[in-house]
């Protein structure tokens, strides 16, 4: 996500790289690059103003010490801005002290609304919740169908009536919900492909009705501005308590993301990340900024292997890593976990410097699949011991998997870069060692 604003502010940063002091001259000509930058990105002009004025202010005149260059400096004053400019600090769901919590979902057609409803309530099942998707999307063809499928694929039960009207739907649900034990309700109200007066009248009249503990409005993030001022016009008349920004995981510009907190002064509360049922993210100002500036996301990186890896697995990985005796196979079945932590774009954006490689979006899953084949065309001897691949086992390995010797040659030279790294580490050599003796 963002990797051509990632890309452009790590370039108009660099000029401020080698000068020992920030001047007034030399932070005007890096800010107006920045301003040119977060304009591109289709940020509210206001919102660029005022973020701008702010790192100006606080940057011009610091002076810079021994071990801080200025890009150091300004960047890590940009960090500052941006997350506060994102929101500071993360922004809970509010459950209700009285079962159930009614969350209400908003937004116009095709920004995700009902995709967003099954994924939410996927992940407050994660987190012992019992939800119910309510489908009050009367208009839309198939949207009651699409919702209970959705139901199905994540095991929660989904509340409809074809027949009723959606405001009808909404309350009925909520006795439903209590003669049920479900202590959470989602509601997926209907869109229009614009704002019109009729879709604001029944949202209007459903939150009346249910008067819902959470509304959360969806966007689609790939619109830039436009969906800022979609946003103001929902909260206008619903006044909602947060925003869940679609579809991150492609390289979207950042207006959305970078200008909806200010314009609306409500929290950006989740991310959708991807199509699957668990492509949803709470959302961290700090982390965000984070990798908008090309310093990656560690601790969600972290997050999201405790929760893909087994543990005992991963006991005995850590254990052959140390004793240098990591194989193919070892390396096959981390692929096959790396695959669950999501697309390798996404899992690429989270390691800090990833960005100056080349843009994550040129990162193909599908040269995974490449690699699998080669390893599973292997016998189990010649992925435990791959010193004895000669050259008829390497032909036979490309036949096999429908790739090229030049393929198969380029895996076996990485996996044994791989392998003496590992041996290093084993050693007790650290990083630096490590890398002089790899670059020289």
């Amino acid at each position: 996500m963002f990797e051509t604003l990632t890309e452009k502010l790590d370039s108009a940063l660099k000029k401020l790289r080698g000068q020992g002091r920030i001047s007034e001259e030399n932070t005007a000509e890096v800010l107006r690059e920045v301003r040119r930058v977060l304009l591109d990105a289709d940020v509210n002009f206001n919102v660029v103003k005022s973020f701008i004025d702010n790192v100006q202010k606080k940057s011009f005149g610091q002076e810079v010490v021994a071990s801080v260059s200025p890009g150091q400096l300004i960047i890590k004053i940009i960090y500052d801005e941006l997350v506060t400019l994102l929101g500071s600090e993360k922004a809970e769901i509010k459950f209700s002290t009285e079962v159930p919590t009614i969350i209400m979902v908003a937004g116009l057609q095709g920004s995700g609304k009902t995709t967003l409803s099954g994924k939410l309530a996927n992940l407050l099942k994660s987190k012992g919740k019992l939800p119910l998707l309510v489908a009050a999307d009367t208009y839309r063809p198939a949207a009651i169908d699409q919702l209970i499928a959705i139901g199905a694929q994540i095991d929660v039960p989904v509340y409809s009536d074809r027949n009723a009207k959606a405001l009808d739907i909404a309350k009925r649900a909520i006795p439903f919900a209590k003669e049920n034990a479900r202590d959470v309700v989602i509601i997926d109200t209907a869109g229009r492909l614009a704002i019109d007066e009729e879709m604001m009248q029944e949202v209007e009249h459903i939150k009346s009705a249910v008067k819902p503990n959470e509304i959360l409005f969806v966007v689609d993030s790939m619109i830039g501005q436009d969906a800022v001022n979609t946003a103001k016009a929902f909260h206008d008349r619903l006044n909602y308590d947060g925003v869940v920004l679609t579809k991150l995981d492609g390289d979207t510009r950042g207006g959305a993301a970078l200008s909806i907190r200010s314009v609306v002064g409500k929290p950006i509360k989740f991310v959708g990340v991807g199509e699957k049922m668990d492509a949803l993210e709470q959302f961290y100002p700090d982390r965000m900024a984070s990798r908008i500036l090309g310093m990656g996301d560690i601790v969600s990186l972290v997050e999201k292997a405790q929760q893909t890896f087994d543990q005992k697995q991963a006991e005995k990985l850590q254990e052959k890593i140390v004793k240098a005796q990591f194989t193919l196979e070892d390396f096959y079945d981390q692929l096959q976990q790396i695959k669950k932590m999501g697309p390798l774009s996404q899992v690429m954006s989270m390691i800090p410097g990833a960005s100056k490689l080349g843009n994550l979006n040129d990162v193909d899953d599908k040269e995974l699949k490449y690699v699998e084949a080669i390893i599973l065309s292997m016998t189990k001897e010649e992925r435990n011991n791959p010193g004895i691949i000669n050259g008829s086992r390497r032909k036979r390995i490309a036949n096999g998997s429908g790739t090229t010797i030049q393929k198969v040659n380029k895996l076996l030279n990485q996996f044994n870069e791989m392998q003496k790294m590992m041996r290093n580490f084993s050693k007790g050599k650290n990083i630096q060692q490590m890398m002089a003796q790899r670059f020289g």
